[in-house]
């Protein structure tokens, strides 16, 4: 979820070309991108990984803009983190929930020159 976050956020906007600084406290997400691991599961064709999808529909975004990540600390004393935790968990234990339009319209994507 930490990742289509991430993704939903970049699609809304505008412009390309952008400089972005993205918080998250998905270490996940953040080291995947700024140690470069997504680049090499990439060049596997993410063999053993998951989401590949999703991976790759950020790439496509990340290509467009300057990202910069920065990593907190998950239920501490982030009020805005705490805040975005309070929203996901409301967001999850609600329903109906909405089809991912893009993965549908998009599940055969093949690997791209990333």
């Amino acid at each position: 979820m930490e990742l289509l976050a991430v993704i939903v956020a970049l699609e809304s906007l505008k412009k390309d070309n952008v400089q972005i600084q993205i918080y998250t406290d998905s270490k996940y997400v953040v080291e995947a991108v700024e140690k470069k691991w997504v680049f090499g599961w990439v060049k596997k064709n993410f063999k053993d990984k998951k989401n590949e999808d999703l991976w790759l529909r950020f790439l496509t975004l990340y290509a467009k803009h300057h990202i910069k990540f920065h990593w907190v600390k998950g239920h501490a004393s982030n009020a805005e983190n705490n805040r975005c935790d309070e929203l996901a968990t409301q967001a999850a234990d609600s329903g109906p929930y909405l089809v991912d339009l893009w993965y549908e319209a998009n599940s055969n994507v093949q690997n791209s020159k990333f």
